[in-house]
């Protein structure tokens, strides 16, 4: 997360610049990557496992975590032993954002969440997000260029020249 040239972002009542940025990314807030960040060496199960194991889960329930995730994500068992570069787009999408999620912070970022998928995954990813936001207690925030998934939301903010707005 990078820190404004001007003005301040409160999160929760605090600004972020006062605080440990990779503590605030590792226990509040995970980011899906339009490029993914997938590690290449890791498998995708290994991939989404990573985050938990930083919060020290152990490797057993990490895994069941990682399985039950990416299964949510749409992704067959088959998917869990992949790296990525055999992987399509898609499915590497879809591992990043079941890695956000197993971060387990109250914000996720999703930088064109949708980029990378066919129509069918696109409708279910927009479902995924809706149920985190609207079941799991998530604040979900898109950044899209998708007027489809963009209606899809709560509420719509439209950046120009540096200056945000509400559009919905």
């Amino acid at each position: 997360l990078d820190v404004p040239s001007e003005g301040t972002i409160y999160v929760q009542g605090q600004a972020l610049h006062t605080m440990d940025r990779d503590r605030y990314r590792l226990n509040q807030a995970s980011v899906v990557y339009q490029s993914f960040h997938l590690f290449p060496l890791l498998t995708a199960q290994e991939n989404v496992m990573l985050p938990m194991e930083f919060k020290k889960m152990k490797k057993k329930d990490a895994a069941k975590r990682a399985k039950e995730l990416l299964e949510r994500v749409g992704l067959e068992e088959r998917i869990c032993r992949q790296f990525p570069k055999m992987m399509s787009g898609g499915e590497q999408q879809r591992v990043a954002i079941a890695r956000a999620v197993a971060a387990g912070g109250e914000i996720i970022l999703a930088d064109e969440p949708t980029g990378n998928l066919d129509t069918e995954n696109e409708k279910n990813i927009v479902a995924l997000l809706k149920e985190l936001a609207h079941e799991d207690g998530y604040t979900v925030i898109v950044i899209t260029h998708n007027q489809n998934v963009a209606r899809e939301t709560d509420h719509v903010f439209k950046m120009t020249d540096g200056r945000m707005e509400q559009v919905r």
